[in-house]
């Protein structure tokens, strides 16, 4: 199969000299003979005017040369088309990325691009948005949405954030219903997941896959603010193993577990943010699995 490309650019995510990667890609898939042309991502994410090219010129792939917002973008847009996605992780986080084992390493990044497979993978509706890898309430949500108002990007700000947000962090209220079965929790955080981290090799959800039909759910719940760091650390190491949800209520500070549809009322209007990107908050939100939404390029299993 005759192969043509669109390289999707976000010029200002990450940290990453975007003419370096842009001459790499010139270069390689010119040497290979493989139709290519790169374009600036769209801030708004309106991706309407590239769907009739598509069409008119037989492109096969869309490559976002970006993080998990441009990523989110694209494919929120062209999933219907007739394409298969790619990444080139330049982002701040880049965690769906590294959730389909796509490294940051430029030749590597591209290699996949060249010789991967696609497989098809889940992404899931959070009320009315689109999410590919990562939502969530709360503590990381405020997280994201002090680092989106910082000029500089990348670990170091991220982190920063982070910890001044944990000094400053408070429970939530929230109503969670999920299988038919209502709870009421004080939580510092929710992560609803269809990969396995925040981004940055930070692993949050570690049975998370993005072809599973399942979100992963995580909810940090009320505790005292010196044993928080310690029960995320055990949630990031895998070792809160899931029993009957029930007891787990009021045996652990983590719960964990898996469901292809969740509804939270949001009692408290704790901040919101989708695949890392701060949105304006919901008093109830409905997270929802969409199986087998698009088809990405990932590393060849053998």
């Amino acid at each position: 199969m005759n192969r043509k490309i669109i390289f999707l650019v976000n010029p200002i995510s990450g940290t990453v000299k975007k003419d370096t990667v842009l001459k790499y890609i010139e270069t390689t898939f010119r040497k290979k003979n493989i139709p290519f042309e790169i374009l600036p991502t769209n801030a708004a994410g309106d991706y309407d005017f590239l769907k009739q090219k598509i069409h008119d010129e037989h492109i096969t792939d869309v490559i976002v040369i970006g993080g998990d917002g441009s990523v989110n973008h694209a494919v929120q847009s062209l999933r219907d088309a007739p394409v298969k996605f790619g990444i080139i992780p330049v982002g701040s986080g880049n965690g769906f990325a590294f959730a389909a084992r796509i490294p940051k390493n430029l030749k590597k990044a591209i290699d996949i691009i060249i010789n991967g497979h696609s497989q098809t993978v889940d992404a899931f509706a959070v009320n009315k948005h689109f999410s590919c890898m990562l939502s969530g309430l709360g503590f990381d949500a405020k997280v994201a949405h002090d680092f989106a108002n910082k000029t500089s990007r990348g670990l170091i700000t991220y982190t920063q954030q982070s910890i001044v947000n944990f000094f400053k962090a408070h429970p939530y209220q929230f109503e969670v219903s999920v299988d038919g079965f209502s709870f009421f929790t004080e939580a510092f955080f929710i992560s609803v997941a269809n990969a396995n981290q925040f981004g940055n090799n930070f692993t949050i959800a570690p049975k998370a896959s993005l072809s599973d039909g399942m979100l992963d759910v995580v909810i940090v719940q009320k505790m005292h603010k010196a044993k928080l760091p310690f029960a995320i650390l055990k949630q990031l190491r895998g070792n809160n193993k899931m029993q009957q949800l029930v007891d787990d209520m009021s045996k652990k500070n983590v719960l964990y577990f898996q469901t292809s549809l969740i509804t939270i009322k949001n009692l408290k209007q704790a901040p919101l943010h989708i695949d890392g990107e701060p949105k304006e908050t919901y008093d109830q939100i409905r997270f929802e699995i969409i199986k087998d939404c698009f088809e990405l390029l990932q590393p060849s299993k053998n």
